[in-house]
This record gives C-alpha cells, structure tokens and sequence, in this order.
C-alpha cells in the first residue's frame, strides 16, 4: 500500500501521511458479510467507563471474517481486496466452489484470481490455513489460534508475522513479532505469510480531527489537572520530578509489568524483549 506525504498547506497537513489505497480494488463491502456493532463510547453493560477517552467517531459497519478458517478441502477464489474501517490490514474476499462469500485477512502476495484452501493437505503458499504440524519449520505465519477450533487470536494487525522455530512433542515454538517465544499446540491452524498493508506504520494523522474520527476524544494531561483529580495535579507552574509517572489510580505507567495470566504463563519460553 503506497502513502501519499501531504503538501504543507495548512497546519493539518503539514506532518500528514496517508494511503492512497491503490491496493483495494472493491469499494464496497460484502452486503452478506457485514453487521451492525453497538458503539458503547468505552462503557460497559453497567454504563460505567472502563476505557478512557472513547467516543464520536465515523459510522461503521463490522465485516464478519472467517479466523476459523473451518471450510476445509475446498479451494476458493480472491475476487477482491477491500478496506476495513475495524482494522489496519487489508481484507481479501473469497468465493468458495460452493458459491459462499467469506472474507480473510489478505496476506503479502496474495494476488487476484488466486485460489487458496484451508486443510491439512493445502500448499505451502501465501493465504492457505493448515496445522502447524503441518507446516515446516521456518516458514513465517499469521492468524495463529490458540486453542484449536476457537479461531486465529495472534497475529492480526498490519505487517504482522510470526515465525514457526521448531516443534517438539505436542507443541511447537512460535516467535511473535514482539519478540515472545510461545508454545502452541500442533493442532492449531494458522494461515502462511504475512499480513498485508505494511505501509501502515508509515502513517500520520496530522491533525487532532482525524483522531476524533476514529472515535478517539482528547487527553488531558494529569500535570494539568488539580491534585484531587490525579497524582500529578496541582504544584505552582509546572511540577518537576517528584515521582514516577503513574495513571490517575497510582499505578505505575512506565514500565510496570501487569501481565498476570498464570494460565498461559507456563506456554511462554522467552518473554518478549
């Protein structure tokens, strides 16, 4: 996906990058394959906030994408590479030989009028699901799942690829782009190649609008505020340093490891670096 750097016209411009969207060949989406999602602005069932800052943003539809990968044996065509206002990567729409739509993931060189499958006897190539007991050691890897069955849950943003090092007993080690090496079961699917739309990190938004676009409000600052509504408020002029950053709450913001997941602790060879 090419970008296009934006004249310095006007201050909004002046540091904005964005795509030109070369790569979607269907501007509009799958009829079939699209449904409505309730937009909570960051609110939970209770109605209370339990993610900061969220709110507005443009209407948008959900495109339902097949992460199970479940239709097996049976090839299909890639009639169309589409965006997706949920997600970074670029989507690919397949017609299976049976007539049915899905949408996947569209990974670095899948072309089209490609045909791809997914099953344990699909080829090594970019787009096609298989075991990973099935596919060799080295080849880079997206949509990983981490039960088998439940769906791909790794590797999904743009530019995303992880490596199959080496299999052992049940398990095989996967490293993930952060840099973590993990257990996963021999069972589990996961689709060859990488994810698409590398030129996604290359992106600027330039301007505080685009941001309440995508449904992001403005932060404020807790130096700004007063000392009964963060840590960091209050102090004549601006505070020095007194003590490490922290969130409203008081807990530390940099640096402070919170992962706590015992369940998954013991797949994790190497954390991430």
């Amino acid at each position: 996906m090419p970008v296009k750097i934006m004249r310095p016209n006007t201050p909004g411009t002046r540091a904005m990058v964005t795509p030109l969207f070369e790569d979607v060949t269907k501007n509009f989406p799958e009829k079939s394959l699209l449904e409505r999602l309730p937009n909570r602005a960051g609110h939970n069932a209770y109605g209370r906030i339990t993610s900061r800052h969220r709110g507005g943003g443009h209407k948008k539809l959900y495109r339902r994408i097949d992460f199970k990968r479940d239709k097996r044996n049976i090839p299909a065509k890639v009639l169309a590479f589409e965006y997706d206002p949920y997600r970074t990567s670029r989507l690919a729409l397949l017609q299976y030989y049976d007539g049915e739509k899905r949408y996947i993931l569209a990974p670095v060189g899948l072309n089209h009028n490609d045909v791809i499958s997914a099953g344990e006897n699909a080829e090594i190539k970019p787009g096609n699901a298989l075991p990973i007991q099935n596919i060799p050691v080295g080849i880079m890897i997206h949509n990983i799942e981490i039960k088998p069955g439940k769906g791909g849950q790794l590797v999904k943003t743009a530019g995303g690829a992880a490596q199959l090092m080496a299999k052992e007993g049940d398990y095989a080690q996967v490293r993930l782009p952060s840099g973590e090496i993990r257990l996963v079961q021999l069972e589990c699917y996961a689709t060859i190649g990488q994810v698409g739309n590398l030129d996604h990190e290359n992106i600027s938004l330039g301007k505080a609008g685009k941001n309440r676009w995508l449904g992001w409000r403005p932060f404020v600052r807790g130096a700004a505020m007063n000392p009964c509504d963060h840590p960091h408020g209050g102090g004549e002029g601006k505070a020095g340093a007194g003590r490490p950053p922290v969130s409203p709450w008081g807990q530390q913001s940099k640096g402070l490891k919170t992962r706590r997941n015992l369940a998954t602790e013991k797949m994790i060879l190497k954390h991430k670096s």
